[in-house]
């Protein structure tokens, strides 16, 4: 059963959804109902859901900055988006960020629920299929801890800020320690220096969407870190062995 979650903000509209699911008779389980994106958002980092059904206009964090927050953390599960007639727009920034698509809310039938879950079923297997290709997929609950408490904090630190401008004196700080003590002990306790750890977390996430989504290699390459285009090619080619428009060229080409 693929793990289903339902972020909508009005209740019938979550009923609805919860009948015409089960009455498609496919192999999807809803496992949480959140009522805005804050509250989907905290859901989806625990439950870790395989896809999520969101409606795009809600209080607080709309459905896209939900998707893209969690496409930034490196979520690779599918969205489907629910959308109004005048929500088109939104509709199409969502897709932009690897949505599996949309569909209308007033308008929203057994037919057309069960042929967007089938799209997103056979993308789900094709995603199993990468997997067995690739290892790469990232997922945030598998960041090995250590055995030291303070390298651990710099570990979820990183894990949720790794896109940002970091430096070893702000990771310093983050524990009160000496900055030459962290590196050093660092690199002990998790094989890597703290550059190549974000390096490594950066060609995580950007190798998710470079195959999940139609976004440049140079967007990407923002998205995840890399402020310039070039040093995020070579960091790429270094770790995988190949540019990142091969690697996505490669990954088409697994199916």
């Amino acid at each position: 059963m693929w793990r289903t979650l339902i972020v909508e903000d009005e209740l019938p509209a979550r009923a609805s959804l919860r009948k015409l699911l089960a009455k498609t008779e496919l192999p999807f389980e809803i496992v949480g109902e959140a009522t805005d994106g804050e509250e989907g958002l905290a859901m989806l980092r625990s439950l870790r859901p395989d896809v999520v059904i969101s409606d795009i206009i809600m209080p607080g964090m709309d459905g896209v900055k939900l998707l893209q927050t969690a496409r930034e953390e490196g979520f690779n599960g599918r969205f489907v988006m629910l959308t109004a007639f005048s929500e088109f727009a939104y509709a199409h920034q969502a897709l932009e960020h690897g949505a599996s698509g949309y569909l209308l809310k007033l308008s929203l039938d057994l037919k057309g629920l069960k042929q967007m879950m089938e799209k997103v079923a056979a993308e789900l297997q094709r995603m199993e299929k990468l997997r067995q290709a690739d290892k790469w997929f990232p997922d945030k609950t598998e960041a090995q801890p250590t055995d030291h408490p303070e390298m651990n904090r710099i570990i979820e630190y990183l894990e949720d800020h790794y896109a940002e401008e970091i430096t070893l004196k702000s990771l310093a700080d983050l524990i009160c320690m000496d900055a030459s003590y962290v590196s050093d002990l660092f690199k002990r306790k998790t094989g890597l220096t703290l550059t190549h750890y974000v390096q490594q977390r950066r060609i995580q996430a950007a190798k998710m969407l470079l195959s999940e989504t139609e976004r440049t290699v140079s967007d990407i390459g923002h998205q995840v870190g890399f402020e310039n285009d070039n040093y995020f090619i070579k960091i790429f080619r270094r770790w995988c062995e190949v540019t990142p428009s091969e690697y996505r060229k490669n990954q088409k080409s697994v199916l």
